[in-house]
């Protein structure tokens, strides 16, 4: 029965709305993709690949910033087509890509350019298996909990942080680095099923309210000239340069405090958990307060996280600044797509996110590269290291105070954003 003959299955509220069925096969996708996977585990690997090749720790942490380089090359390209083609056209090859490239890490060799060589595959199919993927989907299909609908697609990723980093660890202890790969190459896969069968923008028949039109929203050129892209493209660039300079060396720093393996996977995972509740917390509370001032907030939490890890000598100190670190970090990324839609609208919108993905490919390119950089230069992790990661995330706090409370426009508003028949795409 359609939505239109159907008013239940047409209300947002009811748990028959045929848009919560696209939010749970997105949760599921973005629980398997290169979001919780990659940064999540990067640093699990860092000694067996030290051990087996000889490897320098910033030789390794390069091929992190190739992927990430990569995701900032091609987002704005995966944006565009987003924006004219079915979500599964995109999502479904890039996942069987994703997972074929993490399972034939496997069989590394010596040489680290094949090493190299993958992470750059890894990077051109990043963004279609991730949130970025996603997030313009499940738009089309929520105007009243738009602002929860994300912080459910975005959980997704937390919970793959929860799951992925102890049993990928089990795997390198029990079977061995290669099993571990081809077991992460499997885990890709698992969101295969539900994304073909689910995935879809809201169908042309949906009623839209009289007041909106097709020309909703500002253009790609009209969004670049305004002050409000450009910060919130720093806020993104400095939160990911903290972010992923810390995580994916995250477990070696712990170690090296005296923390056992095991408590530093735990702590990876703690973080993936906080990372849950605060985007559901932060999901609820941004259709009801200031966005730019819950930002601001979740990034200072995560500054405050990171200033502990540095100092971390105990287990419970350890776990308490990465549960800061998460429901800091891991909300913040709730907010940077809602705030998009309020300043600029859906006409461009995976354009634009493409594009503040690749400032956060910047951020999370460097923020490794220079933390190798220093490890390799002063032969371990001292804790002033982790301080210059606090105080970047103090500066995207600082930055994200400049933002307006209110869009410019009132067509930019969040409530003038419910998705419109000439922009949706059915496969």
């Amino acid at each position: 029965m359609s939505e239109a003959m159907n008013p239940q299955a047409a209300n947002e509220s009811s748990i028959r709305y045929a848009g919560w069925g696209v939010t749970a096969a997105a949760f599921t996708g973005v629980m398997v993709s290169f979001a919780p996977i990659i940064p999540y585990t990067f640093s699990l690997f860092l000694n067996p690949l030290h051990a087996a090749f000889g490897w320098k720790r910033e030789a390794i942490g390069g091929t992190f910033a190739l992927a990430a380089i990569t995701v900032a090359l091609v987002s704005p390209g995966i944006g565009v087509l987003l924006d004219r083609f079915a979500p599964r056209r995109i999502i479904l090859p890039s996942i069987l890509i994703f997972a074929l490239a993490l399972a034939s890490l496997s069989r590394l060799g010596p040489h680290i350019g094949r090493f190299y060589l993958t992470f750059f595959i890894l990077g051109l199919v990043a963004n279609g298996t991730a949130q970025f993927a996603y997030t313009r989907t499940v738009l089309t299909w929520f105007h009243q909990h738009r602002g929860f609908a994300l912080a459910l697609i975005l959980t997704g990723s937390g919970v793959g942080s929860v799951l992925i980093p102890p049993l990928t660890l089990w795997a390198i202890q029990h079977h061995g680095w290669r099993s571990a790969y081809l077991m992460l190459g499997g885990i890709a896969l698992l969101g295969l099923p539900l994304t073909a069968l689910l995935v879809r923008n809201r169908p042309n028949t949906v009623a839209v309210h009289q007041e909106h039109s097709s020309d909703t929203g500002t253009s790609v050129a009209g969004a670049l000239r305004s002050a409000a892209f450009w910060i919130l493209a720093g806020i993104i660039m400095l939160s990911a340069f903290s972010e992923n300079g810390l995580v994916t060396n995250l477990a070696a720093i712990l170690t090296e405090h005296r923390i056992t393996a095991e408590t530093a996977a735990l702590a990876l995972s703690v973080r993936g958990g906080a990372g849950i509740i605060g985007r559901l917390f932060v999901g609820f509370l941004i259709d009801r307060f200031s966005p730019q001032r819950i930002q601001t907030f979740i990034l200072l939490l995560s500054a405050v996280g990171t200033l502990i890890l540095a100092f971390a000598g105990t287990s419970l100190v350890a776990l308490l600044g990465a549960t800061l670190l998460g429901i800091g970090l891991g909300s913040e990324a709730d907010v940077a797509p809602y705030l998009l839609a309020r300043y600029f609208g859906r006409r461009h919108f995976s354009v634009l996110y493409g594009l503040t993905w690749t400032a956060y490919a910047i951020g999370g390119a460097t923020g490794p590269m220079v933390i190798g950089h220093l490890y390799d230069r002063a032969g371990f992790y001292q804790p002033r290291f982790i301080v210059y990661l606090a105080c970047v995330s103090f500066a995207a706090a600082a930055l994200s105070l400049v933002l307006r409370r209110n869009p410019d426009s009132p067509k930019r508003a969040a409530d003038s954003l419910t998705p419109v028949a000439a922009l949706s795409v059915e496969s």
